[in-house]
């Protein structure tokens, strides 16, 4: 007998089916329930509770501390890895073999010329525009060059846009840091791996070689890896949402982009590193600002600590702190800002407040570490967020054409004046 939810009405009953994903999550089957009770619907802000799709994906048990990319641990992929492997298997569900992987980079490779033409739009930017802008333009620019809508019944066709896009946006967010900073711009190296190749086209001096760190490469790879996705947050829906209108493939990213601009959501470790700016030009005593933390009358916010989702740990931070660690080490960095920032972890991983209340660094309090380490702009860290979701709006994007959903559209409950004359302007 298969399970049901009742709902009363108004004295009248009305049952939904009850549906199980197979990591034996349920929810209500509601997509009957405006037609059966005659116009009832939910409310629910924010979608807190109401789930969007069906998702074959990404895993996301926020008490437990999981995170599994079809299946796969978190801390298996970024330990065992790269992550050309993580964005093959998020978009199209299994790990590449050997074969499927060098034909994937070398088909990206061939791919990653972007038309001159480009450069003039990045030209028409000031040099202080925020590099967010500047992708989403720049990516949503892609159509114009790309003109010929994607078949999504067509294995060849998806193929060929994802490939086209996976080659294009390193460049772009490349170019966009370049812009920012005044540096002419770099066209890569196919010589080099994908990771290693987007960090010659960011720091490559124009007066020197490039020579990589492998600490540096390899802590930006696990980053990629722990922000490729994350489930049905702002920006995935975003994606989801414009390209359920059968929206292009490159203008339902750029929308995406705009989406995880928000503070709220993608600069959450830009405003680490604000934080930390500010308790440096206080005096750079930690403890009294982790006191102020503690006081609810105190309107200080401690950022980079906890996680809305994981109410436990968050699973990545784990796995990046030591990638922090290394990188501070090998770049024998002097920043009184970072030393801030360890005197902030040491206390709160000591300090029974919040250690009761599992308020740990999650994964956006090590990223900007690391970045800021790195030497990269704090308007940066979202566009390196953005170049780590790639694959999984991708992958988000191809299962909600793939899978023929409907069109996005939510509804409301209308709280505002009822029907009203209308008065001539001469009466008003």
């Amino acid at each position: 007998m298969s399970k049901k939810a009742t709902l009363q009405i108004d004295g009248k009953s009305y049952d939904f089916p009850l549906i199980t994903g197979t990591e034996n999550e349920t929810a209500i089957d509601i997509k009957t329930l405006r037609g059966a009770t005659g116009g009832v619907t939910t409310i629910d802000p924010g979608y807190k509770n109401t789930g969007s799709c069906e998702s074959a994906i990404t895993f996301l048990n926020g008490e437990e501390g999981i995170l599994r990319y079809r299946g796969y641990a978190i801390e298996d992929l970024a330990d065992k890895a790269d992550f050309l492997e993580v964005a093959y298997l998020l978009i199209f569900g299994e790990l590449p073999s050997k074969e499927q992987l060098d034909k994937f980079h070398s088909d990206i490779k061939a791919q990653s010329h972007v038309d001159e033409d480009v450069k003039k739009i990045l030209d028409g930017f000031p040099k202080s525009a925020h590099p967010m802008g500047v992708l989403s333009s720049l990516t949503s620019a892609l159509v114009a060059f790309n003109p010929s809508s994607v078949n999504v019944d067509s294995e060849e066709d998806m193929y060929n846009a994802i490939v086209r896009l996976m080659a294009k946006f390193p460049v772009l967010t490349a170019w966009a840091y370049r812009k920012r900073v005044g540096l002419p711009l770099d066209y890569g190296d196919d010589n080099l791996g994908y990771v290693d190749n987007f960090v010659k086209m960011m720091f490559k001096k124009p007066s020197g070689e490039y020579t990589p760190n492998k600490v540096i490469v390899d802590a930006l790879d696990k980053l990629l890896i722990l922000h490729a996705d994350h489930e049905q947050n702002c920006s995935t829906s975003t994606v989801r949402m414009v390209g359920s209108s059968h929206a292009g493939l490159f203008v339902s990213i750029s929308a995406g982009i705009a989406a995880l601009w928000g503070p709220l959501h993608g600069g959450a470790n830009q405003a680490v590193i604000e934080m930390l700016e500010a308790i440096k030009e206080d005096g750079g005593d930690t403890h009294k600002f982790m006191q102020k933390a503690k006081d609810k009358q105190d309107p200080f916010r401690l950022m980079g600590f906890g996680h809305r989702v994981y109410k436990n740990f968050d699973p990545r931070a784990k796995i990046i702190k030591k990638s922090a660690d290394d990188v501070l080490d090998a770049l024998g960095v002097e920043d009184p800002v970072l030393d801030i920032a360890k005197g902030l972890e040491k206390e709160a991983l000591e300090d029974n407040y919040f250690v009761d209340r599992k308020l740990y660094p999650n994964v956006d309090f090590y990223s900007g570490i690391i970045y800021r380490a790195m030497g990269i702009p704090v308007e940066m860290f979202t566009p390196m967020f953005a170049l780590g979701r790639l694959p999984g709006w991708i992958a988000q994007w191809r299962e909600m054409r793939l899978r023929k959903e409907p069109i996005g559209r939510p509804r409301q409950v209308y709280i505002g004046e009822n029907h009203r004359e209308f008065k001539s302007l001469d009466k008003r």
